[in-house]
């Protein structure tokens, strides 16, 4: 991955969106995932080879809708 730090809050009206692009003269195929709200878009451009990382980024996203459903379900129960 080539670095960039950037961070934004994620709003339940939030979007994604997934394009597929093939290849041109200059260049090859890509994927855009897009995860946008009112001001602001972030988009990840992955190249064949690179389904692997995606998927872990899918895995780590679960994880932490799964630490907010965790985190939601104490706050009703009132401990937090």
């Amino acid at each position: 991955m080539k670095s960039l730090t950037a961070s934004t809050h994620l709003e339940p009206d939030s979007t994604s969106r997934v394009s597929v692009f093939g290849a041109t003269n200059d260049s090859g195929p890509f994927v855009s995932l897009r995860i946008g709200g009112e001001l602001i878009d972030i988009a990840l451009i992955a190249r064949p080879g690179t389904a692997d990382a995606l998927r872990a980024l899918a895995r780590a996203a679960d994880e932490a809708a799964a630490a907010l459903d965790q985190i939601a379900d104490t706050a009703a129960d009132g401990d937090a």
